[in-house]
């Protein structure tokens, strides 16, 4: 995983990794979750793709618009 730029400095979001059609995402807490282009979908998945290389917006992003419409929670 690639730890989160976290530009603003208190994101809830430590690490993501991408992939062609889906991104992980580790939180602060501990849980790290896969968002795919089932759930949430592929709109939403290309915005967080985005927020994550950009490493600004991604827990806003995620907390506003997706919760917890999540494919799975990983181990």
């Amino acid at each position: 995983m690639e730890r989160y730029r976290d530009i603003s400095a208190s994101s809830g979001v430590v690490a993501y990794e991408i992939g062609p059609d889906f991104i992980d995402v580790k939180f602060r807490n501990g849980g790290t979750y896969r968002y795919d282009s089932t759930k949430p979908g592929d709109i939403h998945l290309a915005r967080m793709k985005e927020h994550a290389i950009a490493g600004k917006g991604l827990g806003t992003y995620i907390s506003q618009h997706v919760r917890g419409n999540y494919a799975r929670k990983l181990p």
